[in-house]
């Protein structure tokens, strides 16, 4: 897994994105505060070589917490930028900060 930001210079926007590699799956989304953990709102497209992709525009000097949703399973992202304890989901979220 992977996530690139690329800060704009004209707008307070960070262009973040996710990369999963999940050549056996079907269907890649990212939940998170940015999109009220909506499973829907930020599906990821499958590339040719397996993985998924994705770009979203976020505000900057902000932090959210999000995973993935792989198939139905909620996952993290290995090489988030720091982790978070959610009590409602009784784990940990992972979290983007820009």
């Amino acid at each position: 897994m992977m996530i690139t930001k690329q800060y704009l210079k004209s707008k307070p926007i960070c262009k973040v994105t996710f990369i999963v590699p999940a050549k056996e799956a079907d269907n890649v989304s990212v939940a998170g505060e940015f999109n009220e953990w909506d499973t829907k709102a930020t599906v990821l497209k499958k590339l040719k070589n397996g993985n998924f992709k994705g770009t979203i525009n976020l505000p900057k000097d902000n932090q959210f917490e999000f995973k993935y949703v792989v198939d139905g399973e909620w996952t993290n992202e290995a090489e988030a930028d720091g982790y978070q304890w959610n009590d409602f989901a009784s784990a940990d979220n992972s979290v983007l900060v820009l």
